[in-house]
């Protein structure tokens, strides 16, 4: 009997540890989930952005396109880092459903590749907000934690610029 209660314990420490790493409070979101959103999310700002450089038609979302593409590259390098730290896996190229959104975006031109492009900037990065604001408070990974939270004010100035687009408002280039 004493040896099956040594063998549970046994068991239960040796899986504690990877439910640590993995799980990131309530809601049940993961610290590699959020390493895969996050990569997926700056691979597909910097490959749409690229893509504006010859498909938008607005200077002002070819100045959004480029803040971007070079803070996005960033963002990925530096979550790169961070989650290889950690022992946690990051993905080297396009989700399925990133690799759809770019394929459309690729047959979209002038003023309707900038329309629907302005739009679906202020949208994934309302989205990216609220992940990387919920990895900065739930996350088990302190330095995932840190890294998210350092990235917000970057993600809220992509938004706010975006918005300004979309208003019309123009979007004002601003140093990284």
């Amino acid at each position: 009997m004493k040896l099956t209660i040594a063998g549970l314990f046994c068991c239960a420490a040796l899986y504690l540890p990877s439910l640590a790493q993995n799980t990131s409070g309530a809601g049940g979101t993961s610290d590699q989930d959020f390493v895969t959103l996050a990569a997926q999310t700056d691979m597909a700002e910097a490959n749409l952005g690229q893509l504006a450089e010859t498909n938008a038609s607005s200077q002002g979302v070819k100045d959004l396109a480029q803040m971007l593409v070079t803070d996005h590259t960033s963002d990925y390098n530096q979550i790169t880092a961070v989650a290889t730290k950690a022992g946690l896996t990051v993905p080297k190229g396009l989700d399925k459903t990133h690799e759809k959104m770019s394929l459309m975006f690729q047959k979209l031109k002038g003023a309707a590749f900038d329309h629907r492009y302005v739009a679906e900037m202020v949208k994934g990065h309302e989205a990216a907000i609220a992940a990387y604001d919920k990895e900065a408070r739930d996350g088990q990974n302190a330095d995932l934690k840190a890294y998210a939270k350092n990235t917000l004010p970057t993600l809220e100035k992509h938004r706010t610029a975006a918005q300004a687009l979309a208003k019309g408002g123009g979007a004002k280039k601003t140093a990284s």
